[in-house]
């Protein structure tokens, strides 16, 4: 079974990512912040990590690079609703996907309809 670890700062964000990913099949283990991740990534093993961009104490961007570190098999994906801070991350992890929230796409769709 995969092994998923989960960094959301937003609780209704983590709880519906957390749910979908299990009713896929997943093993989800989920944290609010990267300063909780770390540890989990030193004791057990996750074939993924999927993590928001912006979060307080250390963003997903630091939280990857000590992935790299720390658990180097283990693939990195972001999720964000900031466009800008997305194709910054993907400039400095290239070996990391990233994801659009998609509220924010449907935030923007609203915005540009007014």
């Amino acid at each position: 079974m995969i092994r998923i670890l989960l960094a959301e700062d937003e609780d209704a964000m983590r709880a519906h990512l957390t749910r979908a990913l299990e009713n896929a099949g997943y093993e989800v283990k989920a944290v609010d912040r990267g300063t909780e991740a770390l540890p989990l990534l030193e004791e057990y093993h996750f074939d993924l990590l999927l993590s928001d961009i912006v979060m307080p104490e250390m963003d997903g961007i630091e939280l990857a690079q000590r992935c790299a570190e720390i658990s180097p098999n283990t693939r990195v994906m972001f999720i964000t609703g900031f466009a800008a801070v997305s194709l910054k991350a993907s400039r400095e992890t290239p070996r990391a996907k990233v994801l659009s929230k998609p509220e924010r796409m449907f935030e923007e769709q609203a915005a540009a309809s007014l």
